[in-house]
């Protein structure tokens, strides 16, 4: 796809940007010291255990003899994106230096850390198990803080713990909730850790991957698959995710050592790991419309 680049008539020191959040999805990044290299190199293993229960002591025989399961479980890798984005050098030139000095920082900002968040919400929203409430759209904060507080329910009842749990909701839903300020909503809301409003346009219980390409993905990024859902909310208990970016580049290579061109470049790919932990599926609820 060809770059757009309007020369520079008059400078004007202000900068007219597409407005994006950062990532909202940072905050379930694990600790890759619990993981460690499976026998392939797009994987990783996790351990699992689990161990069997109490039974009758005998006064003769003592302890009923019990067992432990401890297992390494595999998970490979699932996202591995990037993109390469060079500007001629007399393009950035004639534009003050701006052409290029802005393409990295606005790729970070509108691209990935929008298909981040897309990508993770997408992929734990289609994992087998996890629990999920009546598909609807939530009218209004009354219908929300009713729904949370079943979503609580079956979390509590599920033995969750509850700390560590982050609320993910779009932000009508979240704000609405804040402005009730009643005894229940505060109650409610003060039970999670982390608060988190989700512009709609990342929150979806399936996307398309677009490969930039293909005809018609020449722009790349990605869109709501067709069987996909707007998502309401999401309780996700950060123990319970595997979140792990195995390998992250993003540097510079300037017009003086592109042997292809005259141009400068910026380089960025993730390869990463968005999964589930098998005996923590119930660490995440999903409300989505119908």
């Amino acid at each position: 796809m060809a770059n757009t680049i309007v020369l520079a008539k008059n400078y004007v020191p202000l900068l007219d940007e597409v407005y994006k959040r950062e990532s909202v999805t940072a905050d379930l990044t694990g600790d890759p010291a619990m993981a460690r290299a499976g026998a392939n190199a797009n994987e990783i293993v996790y351990p699992q255990i689990a161990v069997t229960g109490l039974g009758d002591y005998d006064r003769n025989s003592g302890y009923t003899q019990g067992t432990v399961d401890f297992k390494w479980q595999t998970a490979k890798y699932n996202y591995d994106r990037g993109a390469k984005l060079s500007v001629d050098a007399m393009d950035n030139q004639e534009t003050y230096n701006l052409a290029f000095g802005m393409a990295g920082a606005e790729l970070m900002r509108t691209k990935v850390a929008p298909e981040a968040d897309a990508f993770t919400f997408a992929t734990l929203a289609g994992i087998d198990g996890i629990s999920k409430g009546e598909a609807k759209t939530l009218a209004d904060a009354k219908a929300f803080l009713e729904e949370l507080l079943l979503a609580k329910n079956k979390m509590d009842d599920d033995e969750v713990p509850e700390e560590g749990r982050i609320l993910y909701a779009t932000a009508n839903l979240l704000n609405g909730l804040m402005m009730l300020d009643t005894y229940k909503s505060k109650e409610i809301l003060s039970h999670f850790a982390i608060k988190k409003a989700v512009p709609q346009g990342r929150f979806y219980t399936a996307i398309d991957l677009l490969d930039g390409k293909s005809a018609g993905e020449e722009a790349g990024h990605y869109k709501k698959a067709d069987a996909g859902k707007e998502i309401n909310f999401m309780i996700i208990h950060k123990p319970a995710i595997i979140k792990h970016d195995k390998h992250v580049v993003s540097n510079v290579i300037p017009a003086s050592a592109n042997p292809d061109a005259d141009a400068d470049i910026v380089k960025y790919r993730k390869y990463g790991l968005v999964d589930v932990y098998k005996n923590k599926v119930a660490g995440i609820y999903l409300s989505h419309k119908a």
